[in-house]
């Protein structure tokens, strides 16, 4: 195998990040179109039908995480013929999975609106926009397990290509079909709509190594019942894992609630700095699935605690620069994301907790990525279970003494929770790569 260095890591990072820094724009050109069209219930409906798609889709996130882990060690243990089956059952999954989102259309859709009222016109428009959509759901799914194949083989460079050019695809075709066609909210979804499957397609032709490989097809071993199994309860432990997180998130919100409107306003502005750490720790995070898993699959336990370290360093190095950052610009990112005054006076009373969350939080993305490469799924869910239950248990102390600032408290103890708990785990990690 190719030797562990920095470069190697950052090769596999890089790519992940400036993926992840094209996904705003996309959300912004979308609204910026519609808002041509002079009205504002076109952008609402846009902006609900992509809310509760991103949702569904979501969902079947874990077949990027448990694709990636799966896929990694098969290369580790240099079964090729597995690496091109498991791609076969992430296909088959994600086109099950859009399938029977398209025969449910109706109640989703429905379940949507009963949960989240709009004005008739916004709903009516919305439920147009999701119509078309939805078609391209195998497309949107496929992609998640399309990128896991690539991540574990170190190929983030072609999941950099494919996230850009369905990104070009949607903001050119959005720039024609509404600006130049005049088919307002509909133009939107088309232009989604063949985005997602050019990503599906693309995403193909960077795996067709995959079916040059006979395994690919063979279909005893594609649904061989052991490793099907396997990779059931590997995508179910992830998907536990992250409604949970999930969970955590919303909660937080609505509880941010309680203290008013301004104050909820506030959160939601701060809680854009998570995302961009999140966002900017993926690289590294990513790095550690595809590595850990390789060194897992060939029982290298030294190599693994390598990858762990190397990527842990990059990872915390950029918590580092995080928190600096947030720390000298963190009003200046305020007052770009918000323009009342009383959001963000309130926004910069709470924006210490910012500073700190990259460096508590990092240990718990960083032992995701770890815990994910060597599908280690199981102590993934068990130990989110614990963080959702202490973050619980922080709400109910700390809210009634400390308001909002309690309420962010919680959240911090969620995360050291996750990640002290995950490092209690992972020697139980390494002793299984040397067994």
């Amino acid at each position: 195998m190719t030797g562990l260095t920095h470069r190697r890591v950052l090769k596999i990072a890089v790519p992940v990040v400036l993926s992840n820094a094209t996904v705003p724009i996309l959300g912004a050109v979308d609204t910026g179109v519609v808002g041509q069209m002079g009205q504002a219930a076109p952008i609402a409906a846009v902006g609900v039908g992509a809310i509760v798609l991103s949702a569904v889709y979501w969902i079947f996130g874990f077949l990027r995480m448990g694709t990636t882990g799966l896929a990694a060690q098969a290369i580790g243990a240099e079964d090729d013929g597995e690496l091109a089956a498991l791609l076969t059952r992430a296909l088959l999954i994600a086109g099950a999975a859009g399938a029977s989102l398209i025969m449910l259309q109706w109640v989703i859709f429905a379940g949507a609106f009963a949960l989240s009222p709009a004005a008739p016109d916004v709903e009516a428009m919305a439920r147009d926009y999701m119509a078309i959509r939805i078609w391209s759901s195998p497309a949107a799914i496929a992609v998640y397990g399309l990128t896991g194949w690539l991540i574990a083989q170190e190929r983030t460079a072609a999941v950099l290509v494919v996230q850009v050019a369905m990104n070009g695809v949607n903001i050119l075709l959005d720039l024609w079909f509404v600006l130049g066609l005049d088919w307002g909210v509909p133009g939107v979804a088309w232009a989604t709509f063949i985005a997602e499957w050019s990503g599906a397609a693309l995403g193909l032709w960077f795996c067709r190594a995959a079916f040059a490989v006979p395994a690919w097809r063979d279909w005893p071993r594609v649904f061989d019942r052991a490793r099907l199994r396997r990779m059931a309860a590997v995508n179910g432990d992830i998907l536990i894992r992250s409604v949970l997180l999930q969970a955590t998130f919303v909660s937080f919100l609505l509880w941010g609630g309680e203290f008013g409107t301004v104050t909820l306003a506030a959160n939601q502005v701060l809680l854009q700095f998570l995302y961009i750490t999140a966002y900017a720790l993926d690289g590294f995070a990513f790095a550690a699935e595809a590595l850990v898993g390789r060194y897992f699959g060939a029982q290298q336990r030294h190599a693994l605690r390598r990858a762990v370290v190397m990527t842990s360093l990059w990872g915390l190095g950029t918590t580092l620069a995080l928190a600096i950052a947030f720390a000298a610009l963190g009003p200046l990112i305020v007052d770009i994301m918000a323009t009342d005054p009383e959001v963000r006076a309130m926004a910069r009373l709470y924006l210490p907790w910012m500073v700190a969350a990259p460096l508590i939080g990092v240990a718990a993305w960083m032992l995701d990525g770890v815990f994910i490469g060597a599908t280690r799924t199981a102590d993934m869910r068990n130990m989110m279970v614990v963080s959702f239950l202490a973050y619980g248990a922080a709400v109910l102390a700390l809210v009634p003494a400390l308001d909002n600032h309690g309420l962010w408290a919680a959240l911090m103890v969620s995360f050291a929770v996750r990640g002290l708990t995950l490092g209690w785990r992972y020697p139980a990690l390494e002793r299984a790569a040397g067994a």
